[in-house]
């Protein structure tokens, strides 16, 4: 229980730090957002006016650093993160709550059936080191390499534009109306089956190497030694014995993972035109919307912060060492 308190009270300090630097940056930038959402629309403003856009977009300058930052945390307890400048009236906080669900869906399902699937291959290969399996090394090794953005130009170039399997880019159909209906559920899923594979492709081979690599250390340790003495099944003793204890590094690797799941995958959504986080960012960045860049970079630092945490606590649960050894 100290050892919890203790993590949850670092992650705390740590999210604090975090909303305080989010808070900063861009404030600490050359220049006025006021002044760039101006420039964009060609015209000049009055005082009045300007005071009138900085209370519309949060950037009241007229109080000191201090009241600026009470007013901030002030806002984010209520869940309100600004106005977004490309899709002003709306709130940053609407627009990341449309997107966000899409990029959970596709980018989280699949980093988990990577990790699932990958974890498995490289238990099995590890257990038949030295027989046909390990040829497989190789092929890993290529797709691990190749780039999200290139895995993806090669398979929307076979899939959509050759064969026609599938939806070059969106995700759903024009014509189909957004809601919990058979037809547009069905027209997402079709829709996010290329970005899905993809994701999947390029990292279901990371985990594989990575998983082969740990069992294949944890096989020469004692214990495993000792399970197959005491003549246990092969398969307890892959699972129990070494799987177990080889996880835990792959464990942490998938709580990032997970964490950075809300950030999508930001080159496969933009080469499919897919309406996620990822995507959001990118037109974010190219017209100079600082709310919602500011709003999407602190949920992502919210959500790998509470993934980390889930990582210690899945540690703690399978190695109960590690509390006893942290709290000593």
């Amino acid at each position: 229980m100290r050892y919890f308190l203790r993590r949850i009270g670092f992650y705390l300090l740590t999210a604090w730090i975090a909303i305080t630097v989010n808070f900063l940056i861009p404030r600490l930038m050359p220049g006025n957002p006021i002044d760039l959402i101006l420039s964009r629309y060609q015209s000049e403003a009055s005082p009045a006016q300007v005071r009138a856009l900085e209370a519309t977009y949060g950037l009241d300058t007229t109080q000191g650093v201090l009241g600026q930052y009470l007013q901030y945390l002030d806002q984010l307890t209520h869940g309100n993160l600004g106005v977004s400048v490309s899709y002003f009236p709306l709130r940053v906080a609407s627009v990341i709550s449309h997107a966000l669900p899409w990029t959970i869906v596709l980018v989280g399902l699949s980093t988990i059936i990577a990790f699932a699937l990958g974890t498995l291959l490289g238990i099995v290969v590890a257990w038949k080191r030295g027989t046909w399996l390990d040829g497989l090394l190789p092929v890993t090794t290529f797709f691990s390499s190749v780039p999200y953005f290139w895995m993806a130009l090669i398979l929307l170039s076979v899939l959509a534009v050759k064969l026609n399997l599938l939806p070059l880019s969106g995700g759903y159909s024009d014509s189909t109306t957004p809601g919990w209906t058979a037809q547009f559920i069905g027209s997402a899923i079709v829709h996010g089956l290329l970005p899905a594979l993809t994701i999947v492709i390029s990292s279901v081979s990371a985990w594989m190497l990575g998983m082969r690599n740990m069992m294949v250390t944890t096989l020469d340790e004692d214990y495993v030694l000792l399970g197959e003495a005491k003549g246990l099944r092969s398969r307890r003793v892959m699972v129990t014995y070494a799987a177990r204890n080889a996880i835990l590094p792959s464990l942490a690797g998938f709580a990032l993972s997970l964490g950075f799941v809300v950030s999508g995958s930001i080159l496969t959504e933009v080469v499919f035109s897919y309406p996620g986080i990822g995507f959001e960012l990118f037109q974010a960045v190219g017209n100079e919307d600082f709310p919602l860049m500011q709003g999407i970079f602190l949920v992502i630092t919210l959500a790998v912060l509470i993934a980390n945490l889930l990582a210690d606590v899945c540690y703690v649960l399978l190695d109960p060492r590690t509390g006893r050894s942290a709290a000593l």
